[in-house]
């Protein structure tokens, strides 16, 4: 294979955004294990007291992920992120108002293989999140597991993300006052095995557990898609039924995080390596579906919002695919 290697003359503001975004791929795909090792390395040398007073301080703060977490705003706002938004570029669409008086929880679709566009958007001020909602904070969901990781834990819960399961959510979306956005990517680590460029797979048709988290706290729905996320990588081809998606699901449903087999350019040349394609994300949050409080909503009732959700998120897919190069003859295939 021919190696085109990135000319010696790239400006150096895109040397800039290349650096950014290295350091998040970094942080998603090996910061964890390096953390770990870290504490477990420090504990046989003479800095063993940094490893012990931490694990103090890590059993005091066990809880916090799921008691809102600690989002540091000054963090989150840091030129690093403006400079990733540059690098694919990211920009987050907002359709309609929402009331900072109510709680909400935001669909996220499609998950894509590393979720860009809902870090950058919903973790981040670099696209304007807190202008678009005014009086509004997002906190995005991830996998429990990340928040087990010593030193790791910290960092993220600094850009507002919180263990993805339903004490946490709902310790945010009960609060009175309203103001939260809770944001999770529902179709989760399953759906990142079917991020493939130019496909439209929303793992949503038997996902109904953020419906109910969304009806027993009366928190509105609000439908998001992100096009361009299954653009920005691609990944060996794993169609269901083949020996490779079997072993990834099973994979997956062991160790709760999915391998995708993913590739896309490097950071001095453009043929291979895990640095993203410089492809555009644009997020486009639609409107709010007001729900009511249910703390018992019955199969039948869930059934109802499930389905003005799908029918909300597909028209919402088709009203603007056409501004961001989306055939006229695809729709959303909902899995």
């Amino acid at each position: 294979m021919k190696v085109q290697f990135a000319p010696l003359d790239v400006p150096f503001q895109r040397r800039l955004q290349t650096a950014a975004v290295l350091h998040w791929v970094y942080s998603f795909l090996g910061l964890a294990p390096t953390c770990i090792f870290l504490f477990l390395y420090l504990l046989f040398t003479r800095f063993w007291l940094i490893s012990v007073l931490y694990a103090i301080w890590w059993y005091y703060d066990y809880d916090t992920p799921a008691s809102g977490g600690r989002k540091v705003p000054y963090l989150c706002g840091l030129k690093v992120w403006e400079l990733m938004r540059d690098y694919f570029p990211i920009q987050l669409v907002k359709t309609a108002d929402l009331d900072p008086r109510h709680n909400y929880v935001f669909g996220f679709h499609p998950h894509g293989v590393l979720v860009a566009g809902a870090f950058t958007n919903f973790c981040t001020f670099a696209t304007g999140f807190g202008q678009l909602y005014p009086g509004l904070s997002s906190y995005l969901l991830m996998l429990p597991l990340w928040f087990r990781a010593p030193f790791f834990r910290d960092y993220i819960m600094c850009a507002g993300l919180i263990p993805s399961d339903k004490d946490s959510a709902s310790y945010l979306l009960q609060r009175k006052g309203g103001g939260n956005a809770v944001v999770i990517a529902v179709g989760g680590a399953p759906e990142a095995l079917d991020a493939h460029p130019g496909t439209y797979n929303v793992l949503l048709a038997k996902k109904k557990g953020f419906i109910k988290l969304a009806m027993e706290h009366g928190a509105h729905l609000v439908p998001v898609f992100s096009f361009g996320e299954n653009e920005v990588y691609d990944q060996v081809e794993n169609p269901r039924g083949t020996w490779l998606r079997f072993i990834q699901e099973r994979l997956q449903g062991i160790m709760g995080v999915s391998l995708p087999l993913f590739h896309a350019r490097g950071i001095f040349q453009y043929s291979f390596g895990l640095m993203p394609y410089r492809k555009p994300i644009n997020t486009v949050v639609g409107r709010p579906i007001k729900v009511k409080k249910n703390q018992k909503p019955t199969a039948e009732d869930l059934d109802a919002l499930h389905q003005l959700y799908m029918d909300e998120l597909s028209n919402l897919f088709e009203e603007h695919k056409g501004n961001y190069g989306v055939d006229e003859d695809t729709h959303l295939n909902f899995v």
